[in-house]
């Protein structure tokens, strides 16, 4: 991710369009499982807390602990992507996670219908 503030943007506008989809389901497919999808919409809204909560860390080590700023920039660069590859890893999980129970929540008609779609 470029910033902290586009990572954000990110995980709000990908948590939204996921919750988005599930709540439309939940009030408008006959048949749903209404359990499994307020459960799978908890999942994501959990997944977007703590993406974003995670994302505010700081790197704790000052100028002083290397040797040189160029030291000190590339070790903070270094954090920082290992940081938010791992928050994007777990991010990413939970969201998998929350969409397998939505589709389990989901009358057979309607995946056979969403997979024909799919194909064409």
């Amino acid at each position: 991710m470029a910033s902290k503030r586009e990572f954000k943007k990110y995980v709000d506008a990908l948590g939204a369009s996921v919750i988005d989809e599930m709540v439309s389901s939940y009030y408008n497919v006959e048949g749903v499982d209404k359990d499994k999808i307020s459960k799978a919409i908890e999942q994501v809204l959990g997944a977007v807390g703590a993406a974003k909560s995670h994302s505010n860390i700081y790197f704790d080590r000052g100028v002083k602990a290397f040797e040189s700023k160029k030291e000190y920039a590339k070790g903070k660069k270094e954090f920082f992507i290992s940081l938010f590859d791992k928050i994007q890893t777990e991010f990413d999980e939970e969201i998998n996670q929350a969409l397998k129970l939505f589709n389990e929540a989901l009358p057979e008609e309607v995946k056979a219908h969403n997979k024909e779609v799919a194909n064409s």
